[in-house]
């Protein structure tokens, strides 16, 4: 713990006080430097995830005013356009300072408004977890009714990606290490699940739930131990989301499979604030004509190796 200097926001700024937060991976690799000369300068304010109460603005802001609550987002540097390396390196708590402190000041351009239906606990989640599922299952695919998704794990991304993907009417299944885990992701809407503790060879499981054609979308987040039987349950043509690294960081994968099967392999980044970025917001309304949803809890059921935690609401049954 340290203490500075209250912050007041200058021409454009918004001083925000800080009401709840969330941790995600990354904020227990930023610590250990796990992302080299583009951690930052440590020591540095953690986590990226959070919500406040705008308390002061500075002369010429128009987007937000007293009073108001607000996300910061992710990606302070990246407002619209394609990414480069100005803008992916522009990220709070690493190597920007981050929301872990009572007050943070922000250029209005970053932040966004929180709808009200929203509790702070459930809003805090949404910066980097939801708009990484949201970019990967919505701006990067068209998928739909009949679209067949893996999911890996019952963190916060797959979460998000397991309920967008359902709201866009996709068949979704999710991989876990946990039965009691799968069953908390079926009452979120997953239609199968697979452990693959108990079923270490689980694409060829996988694969015949798509009665053999294979995934249309996989949102890999295991990185070393499953990038390989991921490739081998995509379909020819389908897409494939590298995410995480939760399993390890190196690769022993036959390209060939990526040259045959794998129509896109993308790592999908937290979008720029846009319509794109806030949509996850206003999708996660309270009601809608299959009935009460609400945005994934900070409480996200987590597999062992993710060790990412939060405290907050249970989910609601979509």
């Amino acid at each position: 713990m340290a203490s500075r200097r209250d912050p007041q926001p200058g021409p454009g700024q918004v001083l925000l006080r800080m009401k709840a937060a969330s941790l995600n991976y990354r904020d227990l690799v930023v610590p250990n430097r796990g992302y080299g000369s583009f951690t930052g300068t440590l020591p540095l304010i953690p986590v990226s995830d959070a919500v406040g109460d705008v308390v002061e603005v500075g002369a010429g802001v128009s987007r937000v005013r007293v009073g108001d609550r607000a996300c910061p987002c992710f990606h302070q540097g990246w407002l619209a356009g394609a990414p480069d390396l100005d803008r992916l390196t522009q990220t709070l708590g690493g190597p920007v300072d981050g929301m872990m402190a009572d007050l943070v000041c922000l250029p209005e351009s970053g932040v966004v408004k929180v709808p009200a239906h929203l509790a702070d606990e459930q809003a805090a989640t949404l910066p980097c977890a939801a708009l990484t599922a949201w970019s990967a299952v919505v701006t990067y695919d068209t998928l739909g009714p009949g679209s067949h998704v893996l999911v890996q794990g019952t963190g916060g991304v797959a979460l998000f990606a397991l309920q967008f993907a359902k709201l866009l009417g996709a068949h979704v299944t999710v991989i876990s290490s946990s039965d009691a885990k799968l069953t908390r992701a079926q009452a979120l809407g997953a239609d199968a699940g697979i452990n693959y503790l108990t079923t270490p060879e689980w694409a060829r499981s996988a694969r015949a739930i798509t009665g053999g054609r294979g995934f249309d979308h996989i949102v890999e987040l295991g990185g070393e131990k499953t990038l390989p039987q991921s490739l081998r349950c995509i379909k020819p043509g389908g897409t494939l989301s590298m995410i995480g690294v939760l399993s390890g960081s190196s690769l022993a994968a036959p390209l060939g499979l990526v040259v045959t099967f794998a129509k896109t392999s993308r790592r999908p980044a937290v979008r720029p604030r846009g319509t794109t970025a806030v949509g996850p917001y206003w999708l996660l309304r309270k009601e809608d004509s299959a009935g009460t949803i609400g945005a994934m809890p900070a409480q996200r059921h987590f597999d062992d190796e993710t060790r990412r935690s939060s405290a907050g609401v249970q989910p609601q049954r979509p």
